[in-house]
């Protein structure tokens, strides 16, 4: 049996190798998606004051800070059993709009559009932002990189820094807004809503224009018909931050609809002994191992997925293109891996609107930032979307608030069953018997699990809360010294 090894995989934040097993006869037997590291951020809480957890949890990955500082702000208030004030998660969900800005312009533009933009089988030292850069001209590039700044600079406003956010308290947040601060922001959500549409129009020209990206999107070997999960608030349409979590079967029909607090009624999960990162699974439908369909347990969580699991988008221009979009592919709920880029293009025009709509309530100025804390602290559970799909954080405490176990279920760890299946389909399509397999091949099976924007800095945890480990002891000349082995 012949091996191919694709490590590491590219154009993702973390680590992580692909092994392709192939029969004798040349056809893909099996594929293994491997994370090798392992980072054990809810050991890492245990011990401390609930109250800080949200800006230990920040440090988890320098890509999505605050989406664990927005979630670990939640839970943080149901610990104590407060509600923030109208202003409050307000300016929480304000700055959490222009976090998903940011996030959703570097993942196309510097992620994902070389494949389409540069072309999957390039080069791959043309295969980057730099060669995306020199397709759609320098001066398209340079406003790429201003309005992700921009978008940054507005969560340093909000939240003390964009990377090592500070915002949250419990019950509220640290300082508000001033109305000079909220008309400049007005002004640049007018600009990223300008720049969304704009990143559609690309999306339209260079690869619902060409023939052979579309075909590649609907009749390759990029389709996953499992369940659909995202946040959606009290009309079923998307929402980021606040709401409950709607989950829909591979036809469509709502399977559960559950509360922050009742996620372990629904969400189970699981290890596999080849990868330190968990497989979650549909608690009321089981483990069926790594299939597809109705009898499958494994679900995705993705911009594609939330807007499945939704009824439509919340504000006026993304509503179209929602609409736009599925018309195009065929109608709900679209099963298209690569059309998860399509459905992130439809979530930054959501969250430029919704900004500007936060930006304009006149709450958002208020001087009301936070409410009293009464209670005494115990345990609770924190969701939000985020980018890399839904994010659970779940803080058990004593009575003087300090930790003593948390959960940590993030965006890519839901995806992972998923994320498994999708590059083994993607292998077996493209690799068969006579086939040459060379770098623009790899390429298009990392395109599957690319599709996910996945986070394995976020998401690696072991459930069991233990490693193997070999640390190997070498001379100056690199030979081995002693191996201290530990299973």
């Amino acid at each position: 049996m012949k091996q191919i090894t694709i490590d590491p995989i590219t154009r993702l934040e973390g680590h992580g190798k692909i092994e392709i097993f192939l029969k004798d006869d040349g056809d893909v037997e099996n594929v293994y998606f491997q994370v090798p590291e392992l980072r054990g951020f809810e050991k890492f809480c245990e011990g401390r004051p609930v109250e800080e957890l949200s800006q230990i949890v920040t440090k988890i990955c320098g890509v999505c800070p605050g989406c664990h500082h927005m979630a670990s702000g939640k839970a943080t208030d149901a610990v104590f059993g407060v509600e923030p004030p109208p202003t409050a998660k307000k300016l929480r969900e304000l700055f959490y709009m222009a976090h998903f800005v940011h996030s959703h312009i570097a993942h196309f533009y510097a992620l994902a559009a070389p494949d389409f933009v540069v072309g999957p089988t390039a080069p791959a030292a043309e295969r980057n932002v730099l060669g995306v850069i020199g397709k759609v001209g320098v001066e398209i590039g340079t406003q790429v990189l201003k309005q992700r700044r921009i978008a940054q600079e507005i969560q340093a406003l909000l939240g003390g820094h964009q990377t090592h956010v500070v915002m949250n308290l419990p019950g509220g947040v640290r300082k508000g807004l001033k109305e000079e601060e909220r008309d400049d922001i007005i002004n640049k959500a007018k600009d990223f809503i300008e720049f969304s549409k704009f990143s559609l129009q690309v999306f339209n020209d260079v690869v619902l224009g060409n023939k052979d990206y579309v075909d590649i999107i609907l009749n390759g070997p990029y389709s996953l018909k499992i369940y659909s999960m995202g946040l959606v608030d009290e009309n079923n349409k998307v929402n980021f931050y606040d709401g409950k979590v709607r989950v829909v079967d591979p036809e469509g029909n709502e399977h559960c609809k559950y509360s922050p607090n009742d996620y372990r009624d629904f969400v189970e999960e699981r290890v596999e002994p080849w990868s330190y990162l968990k497989f979650p699974y549909l608690k009321k439908v089981g483990w069926n191992g790594f299939t597809e369909g109705m009898d499958s347990g494994v679900y995705q969580a993705t911009p594609l997925s939330r807007l499945n699991a939704s009824e439509g988008m919340a504000t006026p221009l993304a509503q179209v293109e929602y609409e736009r979009m599925y018309k195009i592919l065929g109608g709900k709920p679209v099963h298209a891996t690569l059309a998860m880029h399509w459905a992130r293009l439809v979530e930054l025009l959501y969250s430029s609107e919704r900004l500007l709509e936060l930006a304009e309530d006149p709450d958002i100025t208020g001087k009301e930032l936070r409410a009293p804390l009464n209670n005494i602290p115990t345990e609770g559970v924190g969701i939000v979307e985020a980018q890399r799909g839904t994010l659970t954080h779940h803080y058990w405490t004593d009575k003087k608030g300090i930790v003593t176990k948390a959960n940590i279920i993030v965006g890519t760890t839901n995806n992972n069953a998923a994320i498994c299946m999708s590059l083994k389909k993607a292998a077996q399509g493209l690799i068969k018997k006579g086939v040459e397999v060379n770098d623009g091949i790899l390429n298009m099976i990392e395109m599957a699990f690319r599709a996910y924007d996945p986070c394995f800095s976020c998401a690696t945890h072991s459930l069991p809360g233990q490693m193997p480990m070999i640390v190997n002891f070498r001379d100056l000349e690199g030979g081995l010294i002693k191996a201290i082995k530990r299973d």
